[in-house]
């Protein structure tokens, strides 16, 4: 059994990434969700275990989290998946009404490409796009970029809707301690 480590909450692009990489490797075991994939790295570091750490290749600062982690980590694979479909949601049901978006810092130029939206709005980036979701749904801002599994789970309405996008995912594994 393997656990592969990467970012939540549920519905983010990573987790379906690393549910397809077990699936794809016929490897049984887990996924456990953390809210960055530098806690995730640091977890691993004090964990014994065997697992790996999934990362996104447009995570910001992706390069920080292989170099500062050379002793520790090693990238041992790398693949593309289409994400969930990215759009934008609300609880509110028209874009000239959004003053406010939650993005993860990766997808955030996207509200700029949605007719109608205030050129002004202003965009609060949040760890991953399923916080985002959570966050407009709770109210913190009208908007959000998110994916639709998350809209979904926190029943927002989708006012845009960009589809899939093929992404690359990295699996970074423990490196092996000499004694």
């Amino acid at each position: 059994m393997i656990t592969v480590h990467t970012l939540g909450p549920a519905g983010t692009n990573c987790e379906k990434a690393a549910h397809l990489w077990l699936e794809n490797n016929n490897q049984g075991g887990e996924v456990r969700l953390h809210q960055t994939l530098e806690s995730a790295a640091k977890y691993m570091e004090q964990n014994e275990n065997n697992d790996v750490l999934l990362g996104c290749i447009v995570y910001p600062y992706l390069h920080h989290l292989v170099f500062k982690n050379l002793q520790h980590l090693k990238l041992i694979d790398c693949f593309v998946m289409d994400t969930h479909n990215m759009l934008l949601a609300s609880r509110l049901d028209n874009v000239r009404k959004i003053k406010s978006v939650g993005s993860h810092p990766a997808p955030q130029d996207l509200i700029h490409q949605i007719k109608g939206v205030d050129k002004n709005v202003a965009i609060e980036l949040f760890n991953s796009n399923s916080e985002a979701a959570k966050q407009c749904a709770a109210g913190t801002v009208d908007g959000c970029i998110t994916t639709l599994l998350a809209a979904q789970q926190c029943q927002l309405n989708i006012l845009a809707d960009f589809g899939p996008v093929p992404m690359g995912f990295s699996i970074h594994a423990k490196v092996k301690q000499s004694l």
